[in-house]
């Protein structure tokens, strides 16, 4: 049975994910920060097929923690074949341009956590030889846009490191899997106004769970943002710094 560790598993899309895993029998070890929602997922994907599941309470912000994380999983896992990262946060990009403090604790949330805990899971993957690590970044690290280029920023940033990482691990048999959704119709884009390019969280986590199995590389999804944002790409910068984007 596959071993699959969680982190940031109540957010929506990582919800729906495990879902999936949960009906192939998947031991899952779920992390996130709130008691309460962990609790409400974690009966979820028992009732929906999980062999095992298991949870941990950590605030992936606290750096000097990770290493003991990754150890706890792996120890009532009995071993580790996948870690799918999902925590992250849609900041106010407005109080991010007033305030450094802010815009620090962005990038450290969608970007150094990350690396922190890709740079310790790589190196179990590494000698373990076999696995599969996957991350959500977003579309919204293509290219820097006035609305969100903080979070975007972020984005950017993890899919660069994933990039150089699968590199490097694919010497290990390992796949490294960035995933790149659009906007999406979950919680933390609540505040946001719905168009025709919002896609059903669960279709996504379909998507996020099939891409690990296959070990792919980079996956939009839905995959239509591949074609538009090559094109948003395409646009010249003397054109698109006069865009309201």
């Amino acid at each position: 049975m596959m071993k699959v560790l969680i982190l940031g598993a109540t957010s929506a899309l990582a919800h729906e994910a495990a879902r999936c895993f949960a009906k192939d029998g998947a031991e899952l070890f779920l992390v996130a920060r709130t008691e309460s929602k962990l609790a409400v997922v974690a009966n979820d994907l028992k009732a929906r097929g999980a062999r095992r599941v298991e949870t941990g309470l950590f605030d992936l912000n606290e750096l000097d923690r990770h290493e003991a994380l990754l150890n706890e999983a792996i120890a009532a896992l009995g071993g580790l074949d996948m870690l799918l990262i999902a925590h992250g946060t849609l900041g106010d990009q407005r109080k991010c341009e007033l305030s450094v403090a802010e815009t620090l604790q962005e990038l450290n949330t969608n970007f150094i956590s990350v690396v922190s805990l890709l740079t310790i899971s790589a190196n179990y993957f590494e000698q373990q030889r076999h696995g599969c690590i996957a991350v959500i970044s977003s579309v919204a690290g293509e290219r820097g846009r006035q609305s969100n280029y903080v979070y975007g920023t972020g984005k950017a940033a993890v899919s660069a490191f994933l990039q150089g990482l699968r590199n490097r691990l694919a010497k290990a048999n390992v796949a490294v899997v960035t995933i790149k959704p659009g906007t999406v119709d979950t919680p933390m884009t609540a505040g946001m106004k719905k168009g025709l390019l919002f896609a059903r969280p669960d279709a996504v986590g379909q998507g996020i769970y099939q891409a690990m199995l296959k070990g792919k590389d980079i996956v939009y999804l839905p995959g239509y943002w591949r074609p538009i944002m090559l094109i948003i790409k395409s646009i010249p910068e003397s054109i698109f710094k006069k865009l309201s984007l």
